[in-house]
């Protein structure tokens, strides 16, 4: 394995904490705190250097049914990322998350682990 796919394997696994960290404080709370939003920025600023990483240290220049699980991954949490801004712009500190946000972000999370360990195993092969 080469540096940079190294690299993008050590941030990756920040960017799942943060995400982690972030998801379990709005279900714990069902509030947008600033827990929730430091941890899914700092998530999404992972998960994105990782990306380039992985893509820069990778050996496959075609796309890999993986990299594609992954990428689409990064795509729902940068839109879980959005709209949890939003929903805290517009609601403040106060604002409870409504059903739709509250699932969405399960939904994005859940996806995003499964393409995190799809990734692990076909890196580790």
């Amino acid at each position: 394995m080469n540096t940079l796919s190294f690299t993008g394997i050590t941030i990756v696994t920040f960017a799942l904490v943060s995400y982690s960290i972030a998801i379990k404080s709005e279900n714990k709370n069902r509030r947008i705190i600033p827990r929730v939003l430091i941890f899914i920025t700092l998530g999404v600023v992972f998960d994105v250097t990782a990306t380039i990483f992985l893509i820069l240290g990778s050996r496959n220049s075609s796309v890999t049914f993986p990299g594609f699980v992954a990428f689409s991954a990064l795509v729902l949490m940068l839109i879980a990322f959005v709209r949890v801004w939003k929903a805290y712009r517009k609601s403040g500190r106060r604002g409870y998350v409504t059903r739709g946000l509250h699932l969405y972000t399960q939904y994005a999370y859940l996806c995003w682990v499964v393409a995190y360990f799809l990734s692990s195993l076909q890196l580790m092969s």
